[in-house]
């Protein structure tokens, strides 16, 4: 049964509780690694210089309402299917699938980074995607 090893741990350790008991259950499922969880305005600053990001520091999920917060938990994980193929899109569906059901199914309204309009057009309707991004929006209602 895949597990996350140390790197991911210490990534899931800077997101909020929600996401993580959301990734727990995934990777006893299918294998995934998680990337990143927290940012520093300047980590998001840079990724917006690089155009790996569409929003500035303090306007993503990843970091913190104000800067130098570094207790503050995250409210976004990126994760990927290991072992990792970043040309391969249909793991990554996949793998929104199992994520966005499971975290239903807990309770959790998440938003995926390759359907940000939420409206089920997988893919075919935005200008950025981001496969690996997941978003806590708070309680199903």
């Amino acid at each position: 049964m895949p597990s996350f090893g140390a790197d991911s741990r210490a990534v899931l350790d800077t997101v909020c509780p929600e996401l993580v008991e959301v990734m727990e259950v995934v990777v006893e499922e299918f294998d995934i690694s998680a990337l990143e969880g927290r940012r520093s305005w300047a980590r998001q600053a840079e990724l917006l210089r690089q155009n790996k990001t569409k929003v500035g520091p303090g306007g993503s999920k990843h970091n913190p309402p104000e800067e130098g917060n570094e207790s503050w938990l995250s409210l976004a994980v990126d994760v990927a299917p290991y072992p990792i193929d970043w040309n391969d899109a249909k793991r990554f569906i996949y793998m929104a699938g199992l994520i966005i059901g499971i975290g239903r199914s807990m309770g959790y309204d998440i938003r995926w980074g390759g359907n940000w309009d939420e409206d089920q057009v997988i893919l075919d309707d935005q200008n950025f995607d981001d496969l690996p991004h997941f978003e806590y929006k708070g309680p199903l209602t």
